[in-house]
């Protein structure tokens, strides 16, 4: 291992050798060719120079080589030398753990020993305890045996206890069965329909005593709600006329207002659909109809008429358009103020024009915007008292009504437009519930309904809140009665809810719940043709069989 580096060395410096060798020769040879041209003796001088420095390098290059060789060869020496020192402290360190382990094995050894007789007098103590607790089982259970042997002869003197009992119970039973003259079963059972029906005395007199209580108590709070929301929400009642009167200039006006051979009163009759009374009375003019809009369309057009000056039939049909736009926009601003003035948000721009629209609506005089603002107000009042949500109790106040808007466009009653119209617009199913009952043509089935009930009521019943002649009001009931008593198998009938919903008690046994279809469609027809009344009238045909016995 040590000569072959020093061999490598050796190598390497003789192949340097001979590349200095050869890198001389080839500059001799140079050097002798210039020496050829430029004068051969110095050139030889000059090989001869050049080729002495290269021995002699070359000879420094071998002694450094050799130098180096040696310190290679110490170098080795130091290395063996500590690789021997390497092998004797593994060999040391070898033996010591050898000796380690050794000790280690024989501690573990003894432990392990002393464990093993630590678990062996664990378990002799356990099997001790195992056959002292065998020994204690059996004396249990020798114990039982006996304890057993001795319940068991019991329990036969209990049996036959029990069948002496027994056959006792049976021969008084049969005694009882002889005297009363009743079954077992059929004495059971009185004895049970007597508990019941002593029970079911006892609990109709206390749930008659209670809903007693309750009406009394639920009356007065009623009665103090309304008196205070009637405190807390009184309003002026001023009852509207069918007609207008437009005043005049002078006389000269109303010829004008006629026009050549009356064509521009047609005109103006025509487009507005009003009846224009012109009579003697001086400088005045009366609009009749029903339909307030048309009446307030036909006021501002003959007003900017009579003001303009100039009255033919163009001129009047441009007037009208322009009364029209300004009605639309009036009916506009009135159901935004009824929103402000309820403070209810949030409604469909649709409800907003209808609710304009009651602006121009009465109902028995009354104005119908006006009946549900205060409606709306009574109602979140009652809520309040009653804490019911007060936004939602105004909300379907102010909306109760809203069908009256067009009873004169579509079919059905006021009550199921509105239902409709609200349903259309995604209303609250309490709102559309609460307009549906406020007249009973539901069940009301919350407190709302119910407060909107009430609270319609209360307005509608104000003194001077709605008008009409006593005298008509009674005819319209009689005769509405008198049809209803007029067919066979009616016994009883009453004109409700201000004669808008007619209620008929028949006989069960004249007319039969088939016929009763037959009978309410034919009243109803014969009311069409007989009567004018405002609205619809509800005929409401009630069959009842009752059943009547007496205990003597």
């Amino acid at each position: 291992m040590t000569s072959t580096p020093l061999i490598i060395v050796i190598v390497i410096l003789a192949v340097a050798l001979i590349a200095s060798i050869v890198v001389a020769y080839i500059l001799v040879r140079s050097t002798r060719d210039k020496a050829f041209e430029e004068g051969v003796e110095h050139r030889r001088q000059e090989a001869e120079a050049v080729l002495g420095s290269a021995e002699k390098e070359a000879q420094e290059k071998i002694l450094d080589a050799e130098r180096r060789v040696e310190e290679a060869k110490v170098k080795v020496q130091e290395a063996e030398r500590t690789l021997q020192d390497a092998e004797k402290a593994a060999d040391n360190k070898k033996k010591e753990a050898l000796v380690e382990a050794k000790d280690e094995i024989y501690k573990l050894r003894q432990d392990a020993e002393k464990e093993i007789r630590d678990r062996r007098g664990e378990i002799s103590k356990q099997e001790r305890r195992i056959h002292q607790k065998e020994e204690t089982l059996d004396k249990k259970i020798d114990s039982l045996e006996r304890k057993e042997e001795a319940v068991q002869q019991k329990l036969q003197e209990a049996d036959a206890l029990r069948e002496k009992a027994e056959a006792l119970k049976q021969e008084q039973l049969d005694a009882l069965e002889r005297i009363s003259g009743l079954t077992r079963e059929q004495a059971k059972e009185y004895i049970l329909q007597t508990l019941e029906d002593d029970l079911v005395h006892d609990k109709a007199v206390k749930v008659s005593a209670y809903e007693q209580q309750i009406k009394e108590d639920c009356e007065e709070k009623a009665r103090s709600y309304i008196s205070l929301a009637i405190a807390k929400c009184a309003a002026d009642q001023v009852s509207e006329a069918a007609v207008s009167v437009v005043a005049l200039p002078n006389d000269e006006m109303k010829g004008r207002i006629i026009g050549r051979e009356g064509r521009n009163i047609r005109t103006l009759e025509t487009l507005t659909g009003v009846d224009l009374i012109i009579d003697d009375t001086p400088e005045a003019i009366t609009l009749s109809c029903f339909d307030q809009v048309r009446r307030e369309i036909a006021r501002i057009a003959l007003e900017r008429l009579i003001a303009d000056g100039r009255i033919h039939p163009s001129r009047i049909e441009e007037m009208v358009e322009k009364a029209k736009r300004e009605v639309e926009h009036k009916i506009k601003q009135e159901g935004e103020r009824a929103v402000l003035e309820t403070n209810v948000h949030g409604l469909n721009h649709e409800l907003v024009k209808l609710l304009g629209r009651l602006r121009f609506r009465t109902s028995y005089r009354q104005n119908v915007l006006t009946h549900s603002i205060e409606v709306a107000q009574l109602c979140g009042v009652l809520a309040a008292e009653l804490g019911v949500d007060v936004n939602l109790a105004k909300r379907a106040g102010l909306l109760h009504d809203i069908g009256k808007a067009l009873t004169s466009e579509v079919e059905g009653s006021h009550v199921q437009i509105g239902v409709d119209v609200c349903r259309k617009c995604h209303e609250n199913p309490e709102v559309l519930h609460a307009i549906e009952a406020h007249h009973n043509d539901v069940e009301p089935r919350t407190a709302i309904a119910c407060i909107v009930q009430a609270a319609d009521a209360i307005s509608a019943a104000r003194p001077a809140a709605r008008s009409e002649n006593y005298d008509s009001y009674i005819k319209r009931l009689e005769k509405l009665e008198e049809i209803c008593t007029s067919y066979k198998g009616v016994e009883k009938c009453y004109a409700v809810q201000a004669g808008r919903e007619i209620r008929v008690m028949v006989q069960p046994e004249v007319i039969s719940d088939e016929k009763m279809v037959l009978v309410a469609r034919q009243i109803a027809q014969q009311i069409e043709d007989e009567m004018e009344y405002p609205g619809q009238i509800k005929v409401n045909l009630i069959r009842e069989s009752r059943t009547v016995d007496y205990a003597k």
